[in-house]
């Protein structure tokens, strides 16, 4: 935790650690191989107190930013890509709740999150949008009470699981503006509902990533997150900012369970013929040496870029857009090479590592994906706008 300054985070992080180790590791193995969303996990997060991460203390969280959502992502990670992921998309939710949220969505949202009684996720994807998560296809029309619902959300993580998705929209207002979205909250069992079987992933097999049919659900009025037409705000100051770092955190602790794995291997592990340590040999302390380097240059990135932008600087975004990229590129590589330095060993069906390797490609994939936010960071390192 030599990334984590406050002592109260410290102790948090130090909860999520305790969970880690007795709830999400002994459960991970099986959650992938049955595809199962970790139940466990997140009911254990929520009695350490920990689903209230992002919720404000004046409604009884903890009122943690970025740098907090990065450390107990990352510690969750090191045992389970899927709990983490799980973990992680409810507290981006729990984020943009919060953002703007009215004395009814205070009441009726995030203080039953801080309580550990009440599971939020994003529903952002669409199918046809691909990487471009920014734009919405679902309407939202406007009715006398409240508002219709029509469309379909795609790769929702905790799907069929969580009581409230944070859906992006098009605008009700017309003529709307274009570029204009709205975010409304839509409540578990709102009639209209209507869920896809999980799909089965490659990696992160354990997040219930489900495709959402919205068959004109009414949404009351008091369930608009902000203005509408807010959804730009919200996107890029605070959906993207939070997710990016959540995935940052998430990925980095994936590569830091791999590394650490084929540091036990090359420290234990003897020639039968020879009793030498395998580490002892130039050429494999150097293979280690060079995927530690790269791990700690990237969570340098990671936990300033936090920092920077808990402390509102402008210039923070230029990181926080690089930090996903770089967290998927090391987290891909960091894998792929501790596979190999474990040799046949590392090769075999179902091993923690290649549990890892799978859920590391998943990184670069998840919208934004990786060249799309290398290319934002060059556009604005241009001074040209990101979309």
């Amino acid at each position: 935790m030599e990334y984590v300054r406050s002592s109260r985070l410290r102790e948090l992080v130090g909860r999520a650690r305790e969970v880690a180790v007795a709830v999400v590791a002994p459960n991970a193995q099986a959650e992938d191989a049955e595809a199962r969303w970790p139940a466990e996990a997140m009911r254990a997060l929520a009695q350490a107190g920990l689903l209230g991460l992002q919720v404000p203390e004046a409604q009884g969280g903890h009122g943690e930013g970025l740098t907090g959502l990065v450390a107990v992502a990352e510690v969750l990670a090191q045992e389970s890509g899927s709990t983490a992921l799980c973990y992680a998309m409810h507290c981006v939710g729990t984020a943009v709740i919060a953002a703007k949220a009215t004395p009814y969505q205070k009441a009726a949202y995030l203080e039953p999150i801080a309580r550990g009684e009440h599971l939020t996720t994003l529903a952002l994807s669409e199918p046809g949008s691909g990487a471009h998560f920014y734009i919405p296809q679902m309407e939202l029309v406007a009715e006398p009470e409240g508002y219709r619902v029509r469309g379909t959300k795609s790769f929702v993580t905790n799907g069929g699981h969580a009581h409230s998705y944070v859906l992006s929209t098009t605008a009700a207002a017309e003529p709307s503006e274009p570029g204009a979205f709205s975010i409304v909250l839509l409540d578990e069992g709102t009639p209209g509902l209507r869920w896809e079987e999980p799909w089965h992933g490659l990696g992160m097999r354990g997040n219930s990533a489900r495709t959402l049919h919205v068959d004109d659900a009414r949404v009351p009025s008091r369930n608009l997150l902000g203005a509408e037409g807010d959804q730009l705000w919200y996107v890029f100051e605070v959906v993207a900012p939070y997710f990016l770092m959540a995935m940052a955190g998430t990925y980095t602790g994936v590569a830091g369970a791999a590394l650490q794995i084929a540091r036990e291997h090359l420290g234990t592990r003897r020639y039968a013929h020879s009793g030498e340590l395998l580490g002892s040999q130039p050429v494999l302390a150097h293979r280690l040496g060079e995927l530690w380097m790269e791990l700690e240059k990237t969570r340098q990135l990671v936990y300033a870029a936090a920092a920077r932008a808990d402390a509102g600087e402008a210039e923070a975004l230029l990181a926080v857009l690089a930090c996903k990229a770089a967290a998927a590129d090391t987290a891909v590589h960091v894998t792929n090479e501790a596979m190999t330095l474990l040799g046949g060993i590392g090769y075999r069906e179902n091993s923690k590592l290649a549990r890892l390797l799978r859920d590391a490609r998943a990184g670069h994939v998840m919208a934004p994906t990786t060249d799309m936010l290398k290319t934002w960071v060059g556009r604005a390192l241009l001074r040209l706008p990101l979309v």
